[in-house]
């Protein structure tokens, strides 16, 4: 096993009962340090900084750090699934109808009010997706030129 960069994430790993390699903590810097990223640009990320890794282990990483908590996934409509780092809150995305980029939006009114739903049906509801859609400036500036 390669050493791990960064120990914060070897221990989170660890604390998250999986084990420590170099493409599961590339994986993390790589998320971490990107914006919204695909499995392509991740995968990328990863082979940057450990070398070849193959797009199966990419997913199966990916996976594993979803399902622990490490990392989020998001899946706007019509896009490919994207990942990020900022877990545990209640904050929200902004998708840009024309070029795709995504952008995080901070819950409007503040603690969680989106969790309130006005039928849970039952539910014990603890998460609440919301995926706002329009242009980004960019694209809204070009629309209008």
């Amino acid at each position: 096993m390669i050493a791990p960069r960064t120990p914060n994430i070897a221990e989170e790993l660890r604390a998250a009962g999986l084990r420590v390699t170099a493409a599961r903590v590339a994986l993390l810097e790589t998320v971490r340090s990107g914006d919204h990223l695909d499995v392509e640009a991740i995968a990328s990320g990863v082979r940057d900084r450990v070398g070849h890794v193959s797009l199966q282990a990419v997913y199966e990483a990916l996976h594993a750090l979803t399902a622990a908590g490490l990392v989020r996934r998001i899946e706007p409509a019509g896009s490919p699934a994207r990942f990020e780092g900022r877990v545990g809150d209640n904050h929200h995305h902004v998708v840009c109808r024309s070029c795709g980029v995504v952008a995080d939006v901070d819950c409007a009114v503040g603690e969680a009010p989106c969790l309130t739903a006005s039928d849970s049906h039952g539910f014990i509801i603890d998460e609440a997706d919301v995926i706002y859609w329009g242009l980004c400036p960019g694209c809204s500036s070009a629309r209008t030129s």
